[in-house]
């Protein structure tokens, strides 16, 4: 009788972690760092939400994709989470990055510090500029772009940041895929086609700024119903809009002065601006000067 035999356990696929909890893993992971430089051994998910600016049930749910569910009553084990969003997102072993286009963005962030520390080194800088080549910024010399797919073998680039003007940044693109690289974060204002197994992120500042002040919009009152008075075209006085806009039937009311403004501008040969005209009729220097005077209550002086 054969000797009996367990069946092999097949090593399962990690369960797919949601996009929406893939961005708030780095928020956790930087409120943990500064936990843990504090010696803050443990945290509560209500800490971790401030932080996210999610709820607290939102962050354990998103921390349970991790196998992570804390205690209750105690929270999380800082050092633990720590080590298991670090290698969920992959930041347990160095990247190496290429950066296309030392301009003035590409500058900035070829020389910012803080990449090293999470598991990100620049490792190779190119530029179009023949005149740029050999500069050192951040201590990574500046290459022509002609190294390109050189530079992404002999430093083994997974990562291409690409920095370069809108015309340019599709053609940077295909170099770096067709070299192996198949990350790629792009500041460049245009949507890149890439082929599927690449990955793409887009980061446009201007259009962060749009919706920024999408919000800031509406947080002022509506002014849609306000009446508004048709703008002068340069040499005219529309004198009925204006007097109209002051007196709900378009008459001078009580108001002697609107009176005074509206009679002096006839007699001048102020023509009023009838209602529907594409244009409202030109006016003299001297219906003007006289209009101006009274105002700004400088008749007389």
């Amino acid at each position: 009788m054969s000797p009996s035999r367990r069946p092999s356990r097949e090593k399962r696929p990690r369960p797919a972690v949601p996009e929406a909890t893939v961005a708030r893993l780095p928020l956790y992971l930087r409120v943990l760092t500064g936990l843990a430089d504090d010696g803050v051994e443990t945290v509560s998910s209500d800490t971790l939400a401030a932080a996210a600016g999610v709820t607290s049930a939102k962050v354990r749910k998103d921390l349970s994709h991790l196998g992570s569910y804390g205690t209750r009553g105690v929270g999380y084990d800082v050092d633990v989470l720590l080590d298991r969003i670090s290698a969920r997102l992959g930041l347990t072993e160095d990247r190496g990055v290429m950066l296309v286009g030392v301009g003035n963005l590409g500058h900035a962030l070829a020389r910012y510090g803080g990449f090293p520390a999470r598991g990100f080194r620049i490792v190779a800088l190119v530029d179009a500029d023949p005149a740029r080549a050999g500069e050192l910024v951040g201590g990574v010399e500046i290459r022509p772009v002609v190294e390109l797919e050189r530079l992404i073998e002999d430093y083994q680039v997974t990562i291409g940041v690409i920095c370069t003007p809108a015309a340019a940044a599709q053609q940077v693109c295909d170099r770096l895929v067709a070299a192996g690289v198949t990350s790629i974060l792009n500041f460049a204002p245009v949507v890149l086609s890439v082929p599927d197994g690449v990955d793409v992120r887009k980061v446009d500042l201007a259009v962060e700024l749009q919706i920024l002040s999408f919000h800031e919009a509406r947080k002022r009152p509506d002014r849609s119903a306000e009446p508004r008075i048709r703008p002068a075209a340069p040499g005219t006085l529309p004198l009925e809009g204006a007097v109209g806009a002051l007196s709900p039937d378009g008459a001078t009311g009580s108001r002697p002065e609107l009176r005074t403004l509206a009679t002096e501008g006839r007699t001048l040969g102020i023509a009023p601006a009838e209602r529907g005209d594409a244009e409202p009729a030109p006016t003299t220097a001297a219906g003007t000067e006289a209009v101006m005077r009274l105002a700004t209550g400088s008749e007389g002086s």
